[in-house]
């Protein structure tokens, strides 16, 4: 059976215009490729990269931290309240195949280290280069070309890429 690829795009909660810009255009490609974004489904870069996906036409899950479905970003298409806090995070990174992150602090941080402790690839962008086991790029067309690579490296078989 054939699969959807689940990538999570992590980040910051509060951005600025290129930040914004950098999420948009990770969402769009990763739509482009047939992936599904998986993001906490709140604003900043979670709602930039989901506003690019969809308006590539891709699918989006929000994994909410709250218990209200509404409270998630407009271009959200399955929103899923949790209502787990912060601890949502490791939901993120359990469900992704591979973690892309743009930005952030604390909450990112705690994602890409769950990421790795799980065996996800990690994509980073920027700031979190210093971190053992990441994989440093330096724009959104490098981040998503190489989370689809290391998608595929670690779990072939079963993955529909269109």
């Amino acid at each position: 059976m054939s699969r959807r690829l689940l990538v999570g795009v992590i980040g910051a909660g509060s951005i600025d215009v290129a930040g914004a810009a950098l999420a948009e255009e990770i969402g769009r490609r990763l739509a482009d490729s047939g992936a599904v974004l998986v993001c906490g489904g709140l604003g900043g870069v979670m709602a930039a990269a989901c506003r690019g996906a969809a308006g590539a036409g891709g699918e989006t899950i929000g994994l909410l931290p709250g218990s209200d479905a509404d409270s998630a970003n407009d271009d959200v298409s399955i929103a899923l309240p949790t209502g787990l806090g912060h601890a949502r995070n490791v939901m993120i990174a359990q469900v992704s195949r591979v973690l892309i992150a743009v930005e952030g602090e604390y909450g990112t941080l705690s994602e890409i280290a769950i990421g790795l402790k799980l065996g996800k690839p990690v994509v980073v962008l920027g700031r979190w280069a210093g971190l053992t086991g990441v994989h440093r790029v330096e724009t959104a067309a490098e981040a998503v070309e190489l989370a689809l690579r290391l998608a595929v490296e670690s779990r072939p078989a079963d993955l529909n890429l269109s």
